[in-house]
């Protein structure tokens, strides 16, 4: 069977500058992919949808690959709530509508495994959204997710526009956000414990008690998931129309920080402050979907956080911005 999408194609990534879009970006470079578009934020506010219908008129892209968003912490998604859902809508709407009018033939809307209920069955299904409420801490950027969901679902439904949708688990990887209180757990760790070694601190202490799981997806494992089901996946109409992405195992958060630890080179005293929250007791997703069209997650967990503590600590030492 041809791939669904070929040498030929003009492809744009949205939200290139980006964890995941810069990623996606490497592997279709990677597998000869030479027609690849991008526009940076001061040349196009993907907000604004009069500039993003006139720039898809323009270029005419043939595959869209939607890695923008706006994207925060719990802080950030409890004091703007109206920015996240409004942003978040925005930019899916002018994306995906302006590339089904402009006749691409494909598109691929990355989400969130924060789409689904708080409470799902473990490991959760692709069948469990919209089954229960969502984690208060993130829902409005859950819900303008699972919008862009819906809409790829309509148009597919409606018009017979090829969009599909990737739910990630938790990522990690080259270009993450490593804010001292924005950042999620893993960048947070790196962070840590490299400022402890840095310091030749003997001890570094981490929220709550180290015994909730969590699954975790180095991004370029995205990316070459990304890539397959570009090339491969078109659900029939009575299909499932998105699909897990993840490795199908958890650990400890505590087994993660001894790892983060290796992966730094700190050979300090990890502490546990049991007054701050553990979240969740644990969160994996069912990958059976994308495991039965061919694809399996290959990067494992401790080679992953070596590579990343050590990109992490070339470009602090170079001083180039680490997203912080």
């Amino acid at each position: 069977m041809s791939p669904l999408i070929d040498a030929n194609d003009r492809i744009f990534v949205a939200g290139h500058r980006g964890m995941a879009g810069s990623a996606i970006l490497r592997r279709l470079e990677q597998a000869g992919y030479d027609q690849l578009l991008t526009v940076d934020r001061n040349q196009l506010d993907l907000t604004d949808t009069a500039a993003t219908a006139a720039w898809f008129a323009e270029q005419k892209p043939t595959v869209v690959v939607l890695a923008a968003a706006r994207v925060g912490g719990i802080l950030a998604n409890s004091t703007y709530p109206a920015d996240f859902l409004l942003d978040n809508l925005k930019i899916q709407n002018n994306v995906i509508e302006s590339a089904w009018r402009q006749g691409a033939k494909r598109l691929l809307f990355l989400g969130s495994s924060c789409i689904y209920p708080k409470f799902a069955d473990q490991p959760i299904r692709e069948e469990s959204l919209l089954t229960g409420p969502l984690e208060p801490t993130n829902e409005w950027y859950a819900i303008a997710k699972i919008a862009g969901i819906q809409l790829c679902r309509a148009l597919r439904s409606q018009h017979g526009f090829d969009a599909i949708s990737l739910m990630p688990t938790n990522l990690y990887g080259p270009g993450d956000n490593y804010h001292p209180t924005n950042s999620h757990v893993i960048p947070a760790m790196i962070r840590r414990f490299h400022e402890a070694t840095l310091h030749k601190a003997e001890r570094v202490t981490c929220w709550g008690s180290g015994s909730p799981r969590r699954e975790f997806l180095h991004v370029d494992d995205l990316a070459d998931a990304s890539l397959h089901c570009l090339e491969h996946w078109s659900p029939a109409a009575d299909e499932v129309q998105f699909l897990n992405v993840g490795t199908g195992s958890d650990l400890p958060i505590r087994d993660l920080a001894s790892l983060v630890a290796d992966a730094v080179g700190f050979a300090g005293a990890i502490d546990w402050d049991t007054s701050k929250p553990d979240g969740t007791p644990r969160k994996i997703l069912d990958v059976s979907r994308l495991a039965a069209i061919g694809w399996t997650a290959r990067i494992p967990l401790a080679e992953g956080l070596r590579v990343t503590a050590q990109d992490f600590a070339a470009r602090q030492a170079a001083g180039q911005e680490v997203r912080l």
